[in-house]
């Protein structure tokens, strides 16, 4: 497994966990009132900051346990790369029209933050598993 694939593992999984603990913060904050209720912002910023660490704190035990991969990057990983980067965006955009949609709409801040989140986390998720299913099955560039 190249080290490039490993970094899309560790994406996946930590944007996974990061926002399965903020889903729990805020479900658990609410109790059985309105979510738009919830103090979110603290929760949001933790989790995020919380999962840019523990990603860089697992890239950086992962190039450790593997120095003679740390920093290799062929041809192949650089599309892998850029076409999981491309397909990801996508849900980047879906979100900012939602984002805007609910602004024009004048819905609660919560709920416009929290697409803008689900956004990025799709995002990541969807980018991660492009660049894992064009590892493990092939990739063809177009």
């Amino acid at each position: 497994m190249s080290s490039e694939e490993k970094r899309a593992w560790i994406m996946a999984v930590v944007t996974v966990a990061a926002y399965g603990v903020y889903l729990a913060v805020i479900g658990g904050r609410a109790g059985g009132g309105p979510l738009a209720d919830v103090s979110y912002v603290p929760a949001l910023l933790w989790t995020v900051g919380a999962a840019i660490l523990l990603s860089i704190v697992l890239n950086i035990a992962v190039a450790l346990a593997s120095p003679e991969d740390a920093g290799r990057k062929d041809q192949r990983d650089r599309e892998i790369n850029r076409f999981g980067e491309y397909v990801g965006q996508s849900f980047l955009v879906v979100g900012g029209v939602a984002a805007l949609v609910m602004a024009m709409a004048e819905l609660d801040y919560f709920w416009i933050a929290n697409a803008v989140y689900l956004a990025f986390v799709l995002s990541s998720i969807l980018g991660s598993a492009a660049k894992l299913v064009a590892y493990r099955r092939g990739f063809q560039p177009w």
